[in-house]
C-alpha cells in the first residue's frame, strides 16, 4: 500500500505541475476535471488513494503556478500576494529570482506546516472553538478594512478640479463597484442554483474563471506590453537567511487568516499581515552627485527597498502554501473538539461529498506534502529555466487564444454547458472592471465573502426575499 500511495502522489505531482504550468488554469478546475475521471474509473483507482492524490496536486500547484504569475503575469484570485514584484523583476530581467524565490517561500511554509503540528492539535482547536461562533463579524470587518483600505492610486492629473478627482479616486469607487457587483452575483447563486444539479460541485468553477482567469487573458490580448526575452542566470538567489526570518512572519499572519477564515484568500490575508508587520522606517531614494563634472547623475535606490521585493516574494510564498495546503491539511486535524476537521478551501467543496478523513491520515498528508513538494520544487528551478530559454520563442497571445477555447469547453462540458458560459461571460464583464480601473482584484471574492457572513449571521433569507430571489 505504501508505494502505491507513492505512485499516486508522483502522479499527482506530474500531471498538476504540467498543467498548471498553462497559464490562468487553476488547481480547482484541474481537481474538477480528476474528480470527475474518478467518478468514471473508481474500480480501478483505490479509494485509500484520493487524498494524497489530490494533497500532491495541490502542492505542487503551490510552487509552479509561480512561473505562469511570474512571466506570464496570469493571476489568480491569490496573486495579490506575489504577482507585483515578480512583473517588476521580470522587467529588469531578474524573473528567475522572482519565481524562485516565491518557490523557497512556499518550501519554508512546508517546514511551518511540520513546527505547527502541535499547535494545530492541542492550541488551534480551542482557538476555533471560541471563535467559531464569532466568525461572521470577524468576516464582516475583513470586508470593511479590506475596502477602506483601497487607497486613492491616481496622481490627481486633470484641468478641472472634477478631473483630478476623478483620476485619483476612480480605482477607490471602481473597488467598491466590483465588490457590490460581485456579492449580488454571490447571492444570486448562492440562493438559486443556475447550475445541473449533477454539475453542482463544479457551479462555482464557471464564476473564478470570469473573474480571473478571462480578464487576465483579454489585458494580455489587448496590451502593447512585451514580455523582456533576456534574463539574467546566476549560481545563487539573491537572498539571505535574514530575509527568510523577517518574511517568516507576515508569511504565518498571512496564510493562518487564509487558511481558516472562510473565502478569504492569500490575497486578501497578506495585505491583512502586511499592515500588521510592515512598520519599518523605509529610506528614501536619492541621486548621488557626479563624481567628475559633466557626467551622468546616478539613481541611489536604498537596499532596503531590495530587502522589502525579497520579502514580499518569500512572504507571499509562505502564505500560499498554507493558504492551499494548509487549508487542506487542517480537514485531517481530527480531535474531540473539532471531529470533522477544520479545513477550508475549494478542495475541501470539491472532495467533501465523496471523501472523509480518518485519524492517522494527518501524518500520511504531511509525507505527502514534503514528498511532492522536494519534487515541486526541483521542478520550478528546472521548468524556470526552461521558460527563460523559451521566452524569445513565445508568442503568448497566441497562447491565450488557444486557452481562451480550451476554457470554453472547460465550462461548456462541466461547468454547466450554455448556462455556465452565461455566467462566465457575466462575471467576466464584472472581472474587468478591477483590470481597467487598476483596483484590487481580490475584491471579486465578495462572491463568497458576502454570502457566507449573511449565511452565518442568519440573515440570508431575509436578504434574498429583499432581492425577490425566494
Amino acid at each position: 500500500m505504501p508505494l502505491v500511495i507513492i505512485l499516486y502522489v508522483l502522479l499527482g505531482t506530474v500531471v498538476a505541475g504540467l498543467l498548471c504550468l498553462i497559464p490562468s488554469l487553476h488547481i480547482y478546475n484541474v481537481a474538477g476535471i480528476v474528480l470527475l475521471i474518478w467518478f468514471k474509473v473508481r474500480d480501478v483507482i483505490p479509494y485509500y488513494v484520493i487524498a494524497p492524490l489530490f494533497m500532491s496536486m495541490i502542492v505542487a500547484y503551490s510552487f509552479l503556478n509561480n512561473i505562469p504569475m511570474t512571466f506570464f503575469a496570469a493571476a489568480d484570485e491569490s496573486a495579490g500576494a506575489s504577482i507585483l514584484p515578480s512583473v517588476d523583476m521580470v522587467k529588469n530581467g531578474k524573473g528567475r529570482d522572482a519565481s524562485i524565490l516565491s518557490g523557497l517561500g512556499s518550501l519554508a511554509g512546508i517546514i511551518i506546516l511540520i513546527i505547527f503540528t502541535p499547535f494545530f492539535y492541542f492550541i488551534w482547536t480551542y482557538v476555533t472553538a471560541v471563535i467559531s461562533p464569532h466568525l461572521h463579524w470577524l468576516l464582516g470587518i475583513i470586508m470593511v478594512f479590506y475596502i477602506m483600505s483601497e487607497w486613492p492610486k491616481g496622481a490627481g492629473r486633470g484641468k478641472t478640479p472634477w478631473e483630478k478627482f476623478k483620476d485619483s479616486w476612480r480605482n477607490v469607487f471602481a473597488g467598491m463597484v466590483t465588490f457590490t457587483l460581485s456579492a449580488i452575483v454571490g447571492l444570486i447563486v448562492t440562493t438559486k442554483p443556475l447550475t445541473p444539479p449533477e454539475l453542482s460541485y463544479q457551479s462555482i468553477m464557471p464564476i473564478f474563471l470570469g473573474f480571473f482567469a478571462f480578464p487576465s487573458i483579454i489585458q494580455t490580448l489587448i496590451s502593447d506590453s512585451k514580455i523582456p526575452h533576456k534574463q539574467y542566470k546566476s549560481k545563487y538567489i539573491n537572498a539571505g537567511y535574514s530575509d527568510f526570518g523577517v518574511a517568516a512572519l507576515p508569511g504565518i499572519i498571512g496564510g493562518l487568516i487564509a487558511s481558516y477564515m472562510p473565502a478569504v484568500t492569500a490575497g486578501i490575508g497578506a495585505i491583512f499581515a502586511s499592515h500588521m508587520t510592515n512598520h519599518r522606517n523605509l529610506q528614501q531614494a536619492s541621486f548621488e552627485k557626479p563624481t567628475q563634472p559633466g557626467t551622468v547623475v546616478k539613481l541611489y535606490t536604498p537596499e532596503i527597498y531590495y530587502q522589502q521585493e525579497r520579502v514580499f516574494l518569500i512572504g507571499g510564498g509562505v502564505t500560499k502554501l498554507l493558504y492551499y495546503v494548509g487549508a487542506f491539511l487542517l480537514l485531517f486535524v481530527l480531535t474531540d473538539l473539532t471531529p470533522n476537521g477544520m479545513g477550508r478551501g475549494g478542495l475541501n467543496v470539491l472532495l467533501k461529498p465523496v471523501f472523509s478523513p480518518e485519524k492517522g491520515d494527518y501524518f500520511i498528508m504531511l509525507a505527502t506534502i514534503i514528498f511532492s513538494g522536494s519534487i515541486s520544487m526541483l521542478a520550478l528551478i528546472w521548468f524556470t529555466d526552461i521558460t527563460i530559454k523559451l521566452l524569445p520563442k513565445i508568442n503568448i497571445k497566441k497562447i491565450y487564444i488557444v486557452i481562451i477555447f480550451v476554457l470554453l469547453l472547460i465550462v461548456y462540458f462541466m461547468g454547466g454547458g450554455l448556462t455556465g458560459i452565461f455566467i462566465a461571460a457575466v462575471t467576466t464583464c464584472i472581472g474587468c472592471i478591477p483590470v481597467f480601473y487598476n483596483c484590487r482584484r481580490s475584491h471579486c471574492m465578495a462572491v463568497l465573502l458576502v454570502p457566507i457572513a449573511l449565511n452565518m449571521a442568519g440573515y440570508s433569507d431575509a436578504i434574498a426575499r429583499i432581492l425577490k430571489l425566494i
